[in-house]
């Protein structure tokens, strides 16, 4: 049996997507910016896959500009408000607990004379409104800040910080990491006061290597790369045909009932919570349970190394991902350290991400097994400190 429970790092492409892919590759294969029939014909679905993706969102077409997933994306964004508002305005705000394709790119600007504001996060992961608007001085060009943390799944207040920004007669650019939320929430853009949003195609059961960006007002985006002008002259580059065929597949199949789809997901989220609740004792949820997305649930085993039950759960052929990958100076997650637990909570993680292809029958025999090895571990343990 094979049980893939790491939806966040990546999901399994739907069969749909891979026909669309393959489609692209034998008989779609013609380049876009082609003049004769062909080209003109891959051109055309790339426009109506653009115009689908916008509706999802609410948003006019032009807004919507293909890249190669989430990092290029929150990349570009970032670049261009640093680039274009370097001489007057030079201070970008963050969180703690962004993806490192939001931090790592702020600190490379920071080395550029950029000064980097670092939100702090409470136990639950979510930014105090307060400490945000206090930061904002009139050298702030950007507030980038992710709409769902991909190590706990909480979901930042995402409308309350543009309404907070919206009110700073100097404009702040506020851009979204949505790499998480897009399809595992339910929003409309006009709802939210956003400037620029990151999305990738890899989390929603579409190919990898392919995403988006939103971009409000395309006359305020100073692109990252130039060339023959693709992409309304906003990212050039042939088009990733393969890509962009295989992504508008997997969004027309998850927006057409996007409600039942997060409906079913949150049932198996919480029918794992409660499962791992009531038969392995001393574990804490480092999920906000409540008000956290859909499909992530981050568990911390007492007297368990995260990546030792992982080695043992592969052996069954169940994946999943531990809170311990390095990202920055302190031992373990940067996320989980931010949020404040022990260095023992942090060894002990475990990240579940789940998908409407799973069962309940799969977590059932996952719960079965994570019991028996951490009570396998936990009595070695016990034994060596004898």
């Amino acid at each position: 049996m094979k049980i893939y429970l790491d939806n966040s790092a990546t999901t399994k492409p739907y069969k749909e997507v891979v026909d669309e892919v393959v489609l692209s590759f034998t008989d779609d294969f013609a380049n876009p910016s082609a003049a004769y029939r062909a080209g003109f014909e891959v051109e055309k679905k790339i426009k109506k896959i653009r115009n689908n993706i916008a509706k999802t969102l609410g948003v006019e077409d032009k807004s919507i500009i293909f890249t190669s997933g989430g990092t290029e994306s929150n990349n570009a964004i970032i670049r261009s408000v640093a680039k274009l508002n370097n001489k007057r305005k030079n201070h970008i705000i963050t969180t703690a607990i962004e993806h490192p394709a939001v931090l790592n790119t702020v600190k490379d600007l920071e080395n550029d004379g950029f000064e980097i504001t670092i939100l702090g996060v409470d136990k639950k992961g979510q930014i105090d409104l307060n400490q945000l608007e206090n930061s904002i001085t009139d050298r702030t060009c950007l507030v980038s800040i992710m709409f769902v943390n991909n190590e706990i799944g909480c979901i930042e207040p995402i409308k309350e910080v543009g309404e907070i920004i919206e009110k700073f007669n100097d404009k702040v650019f506020f851009h979204v990491d949505a790499v998480q939320a897009y399809g595992k929430i339910d929003f409309k853009l006009k709802d939210l006061k956003v400037d620029f949003m990151s999305v990738s195609s890899h989390k929603i059961h579409g190919p990898k290597g392919v995403g988006f960006m939103y971009i409000k007002d395309t006359n305020r985006f100073k692109p990252l790369l130039t060339g023959g002008g693709q992409e309304f002259n906003l990212r050039s580059g042939t088009e990733n045909v393969p890509g962009i065929y295989g992504m508008g597949k997997a969004i027309e199949i998850l927006f057409d009932d996007l409600k039942k789809n997060i409906d079913n997901i949150r049932e198996l989220r919480e029918y794992l919570y409660k499962s791992l609740s009531k038969n392995i004792d001393d574990i804490k949820i480092n999920t906000d349970i409540e008000n956290g997305v859909c499909h992530i649930l981050n568990v911390s085993f007492e007297g368990v190394k995260g990546e030792v039950l992982l080695h043992y759960l592969e052996e069954d052929g169940i994946y999943v991902s531990t809170g311990s990958a390095c990202s920055s100076k302190k031992k373990g997650s940067h996320v989980l350290n931010a949020i404040g637990l022990a260095p023992e909570e942090i060894d002990g993680a475990i990240r579940f991400s789940l998908s409407e292809m799973n069962t309940k029958e799969e977590i059932d025999y996952t719960v079965e097994k994570i019991k028996s090895y951490v009570e396998m571990i936990r009595l070695l343990s016990r034994r060596k400190k004898r």
